[in-house]
């Protein structure tokens, strides 16, 4: 159930990409920008391939989904084991256009299903050919990277056992990386071209062929759990998502952004996790609580995060439409006036628009709520730390007053440990259906 590490990939959204990898993230900006300039765009899936194109409508939700997935082309990757030869891996050229045109509830149901077959047949990929101090150093690096940019996260992982805390790390910083291609110090160099070759990428490691040692720690993890591809070609699509649509509308249309960037998490750690050794339910339910996790993390971001996302990036994620029904116009969100610069005062429109946001986010975390207890017992306790801390930054905001623009809500450390008893009594009960 992810998301000790749910969103919390994406809490942290700070420079550093060039710590966590080396010059690897640049090269494939920098590539795809140069190959950008020098010739025209790939071709794109073609038109029939989308959803909603008048001949794709009569198919069903996973032909379509696996039809705008279809490989257009080959995109050559190095490996790290392989020094002196190349190997052909699919990619998938999707323009950012597509992925904001598609049914992002057919695209989050296709995935869940992915992940569920692979959970149970038990599937898992190659394993790397890297020596063990080369991984170990590797997973060493995902720690520090997580400890540093993921606190809330990492308080999380720590109550994990060794192998499950080094392959959430592996996932996180895989996440983290994925997310400072759009918001990290390189943004402005990454085009729809320099994706294509970062899922190129993520193509190889789920072959067996990472092209650095941080891809082989995930490499590693994905060869030891069945943990499948599906939800990490999704959080691309966030990317690209990220690329072109800076607003947000309606709740929907959020709701699958946040799937993408946050949700994907929920289905990459759920495996990890694992279930109750006991557990003879239907496991579906575990990853629909895994999703909830996911996108409550998310909300909680989105709402922390008012300020900063508008003043640094000009996105609002915060829906238009709601925003209106308050009587709040877009405006007033950009130029940071509903909370006045003087006295500090906040605009009690905004108020009560804040109090709607928090209540279906703490709404979303209660049906998140139904499925910790589902969990292998090793993961229950971590699950509902991460969960409840998380929870309590919504009511960090209301100790701010709903003053999200000028103060940063968070839970202090001190709060954070104190609040691991009652975590730990809630995951002894371990629901088996």
């Amino acid at each position: 159930m992810a998301s000790t590490s749910v969103a919390s990939a994406q809490s942290a959204r700070v420079s550093g990409v060039c710590s966590v990898s080396g010059r690897g993230d640049i090269a494939v900006a920098r590539a795809a920008s140069r190959a950008s300039r020098r010739a025209p765009s790939p071709v794109s899936v073609s038109g029939a391939a989308l959803r909603g194109h008048k001949s794709n409508r009569g198919a069903s939700a996973n032909d379509r989904h696996r039809a705008s997935r279809a490989p257009s082309s080959r995109v050559v990757t190095r490996s790290i084991m392989e020094p002196e030869t190349t190997s052909a891996s699919t990619t998938f050229e999707r323009s950012p256009e597509q992925v904001v045109a598609s049914n992002g509830r057919e695209v989050e149901q296709f995935a869940l299903e992915c992940c569920v077959k692979r959970q149970t047949s038990g599937e898992r990929v190659p394993r790397p050919r890297v020596p063990e101090k080369m991984l170990d150093d590797a997973y060493e690096r995902c720690n520090e990277v997580t400890s540093e940019y993921a606190k809330t996260f990492y308080l999380g992982t720590k109550l994990m056992t060794p192998e499950k805390q080094r392959a959430i790390w592996a996932i996180y910083v895989w996440c983290r990386r994925t997310d400072e291609l759009v918001d990290g110090p390189n943004a402005s160099h990454i085009t729809p071209e320099a994706l294509n070759q970062w899922e190129a990428r993520l193509e190889a490691v789920f072959d067996g062929r990472p092209a650095d040692v941080i891809d082989a720690a995930l490499c590693d993890t994905v060869s030891r759990f069945p943990v499948d591809i599906q939800p990490f070609r999704d959080m691309v699509d966030g990317m690209r998502m990220d690329l072109v649509k800076p607003r947000y509308e309606t709740f929907d249309e959020l709701y699958e952004y946040c799937y993408r960037v946050a949700g994907t998490v929920g289905l990459m750690s759920m495996p990890i996790m694992g279930c109750d050794e006991n557990f003879e339910g239907d496991l579906r339910k575990v990853y629909k609580a895994a999703l909830s996790l996911g996108l409550a993390n998310q909300l909680t971001n989105i709402l922390r995060d008012v300020g900063e996302d508008v003043i640094t990036r000009n996105r609002i994620y915060i829906p238009l439409e709601e925003l209106r029904r308050f009587g709040i116009e877009e405006s007033e969100v950009i130029k940071c006036s509903l909370v006045d610069a003087e006295t500090g005062a906040v605009d009690p429109r905004w108020k009560e628009f804040m109090k709607f946001q928090i209540a279906r986010a703490r709404e979303v975390f209660a049906e998140a709520e139904a499925g910790v207890n589902c969990l292998h017992k090793d993961a229950r306790w971590p699950v509902w730390s991460a969960l409840d801390v998380y929870r309590n930054i919504l009511d960090a905001i209301e100790a701010n007053d709903y003053d999200n623009f000028t103060q940063r809500a968070y839970v202090p450390k001190l709060q954070k440990f104190l609040m691991l008893p009652a975590a730990y009594s809630k995951a002894q009960p371990a629901m088996t259906m």
